[in-house]
């Protein structure tokens, strides 16, 4: 066998160079939701996933991503502030629950006008983080994502779940009894 071509050491470095991480660009993958079975949201209903392939790519520079990413969470916060809005005139016309009102069963975020919500005037980045979203939002959310059947048993498993985590521990007061202690008997220290 004839020895192997000796590589160049200019065709080495532009291999090398290559393979380098780019901080000049972000690449942002878009996905599809989909029913999660991953999570445990804090409300009930059933979670949010995303599907297993993206259905699109978009690349930014830095600066176009960070004013897209403004635009986003400005966004988020009007809609935010809209449903803040929204609850307290409910509130107001059902004296704070207590009283029901058809005027207040009506009424929805189209009725919170824009010129209601100051957005402008507020440091979005100080202001921005998630929440968690309701359940009538996440079943929104699949439907318009084009799940048409939402799974029910996965609201039943992740009710299990929260009621499970609201129970840990054992009944131990003051000193440990390992023949009656929960924690003892599934090996981990008394809690």
């Amino acid at each position: 066998l004839p020895p192997p071509a000796a590589t160049s050491i200019l065709k080495r470095q532009k291999q090398l160079r290559r393979k380098n991480v780019r901080f000049d660009q972000v690449t942002v993958y878009y996905f599809a939701r989909r029913q999660g079975f991953t999570s445990v949201p804090s409300q009930g209903g059933s979670s949010l996933g995303m599907a297993q392939r993206h259905n699109s790519v978009r690349r930014y520079t830095l600066c176009e991503f960070a004013q897209e990413q403004e635009v986003n969470h400005r966004e988020i916060l009007r809609e935010h502030l809209k449903e803040e809005k929204l609850h307290a005139k409910k509130m107001k016309l059902t004296k704070n629950g207590t009283v029901e009102s058809e005027e207040a069963d009506g009424l929805t975020l189209e009725d919170v006008s824009d010129d209601d919500i100051d957005v402008e005037n507020v440091e979005v980045d100080d202001y921005f983080f998630l929440q968690p979203l309701p359940t009538k939002r996440r079943r929104a959310l699949l439907r318009a994502s084009g799940v048409h059947r939402i799974d029910a048993e996965e609201k039943q498993e992740l009710r299990a779940i929260r009621l499970s985590r609201e129970e840990c521990g054992c009944d131990c007061r003051l000193y440990c009894d390992p023949e009656a202690c929960a924690c003892s008997q599934a090996g981990i220290k008394c809690q």
